[in-house]
């Protein structure tokens, strides 16, 4: 005669594994693999390329900080976006000790663009654009290819 086996009580410990006796489930990719970056890091890797790109030409531009912000803010209470457009990017002066700073919005772009490569030609535009305002030059003098497709 088959005796039935008991359930396992609650007090026996960490389950190891599933009802489907399964492993516990961990990551899809180890940290090192791409796939395990996020949208937010990739982004952040594709300001970071094209400020490296352009300090080669522009080694002043060390002392600038870049950042990456999911999208632009209303600082003031009148402040108000038009109809028609919602910034990509933005500068801030230097001032009281602070370096200038070339602000890049994440959102905005990412909903423009479809693939990382259009989304890298983007995000190269934008940073040349807000340099060229730093400097007071025209974005063609920050960088020669600006425009080019």
């Amino acid at each position: 005669m088959d005796t039935p086996v008991p359930p396992p009580t609650a007090a026996a410990g960490p389950r190891r594994r599933d009802r489907h006796g399964r492993g516990m489930r961990g990551p899809v990719a180890p940290p090192q693999v791409p796939l395990a970056a996020s949208r937010a890091e990739v982004f952040a890797d594709l300001v970071r390329d094209s400020v490296e790109r352009l300090e080669r030409r522009w080694p002043q531009l060390a002392d600038i900080d870049f950042l990456v912000l999911e999208v632009p803010r209303l600082d003031g209470p009148g402040e108000a976006w038009n109809d028609e457009a919602v910034p990509l990017g933005g500068t801030i002066a230097a001032r009281e000790g602070r370096p200038a700073r070339v602000v890049v919005y994440r959102r905005p772009v990412e909903i423009r663009t479809k693939g990382r490569d259009e989304r890298a030609a983007l995000v190269h535009e934008i940073v040349v654009e807000q340099v060229a305002e730093l400097l007071g030059l025209t974005p063609e003098a920050v960088d020669p290819r600006y425009g080019e497709d």
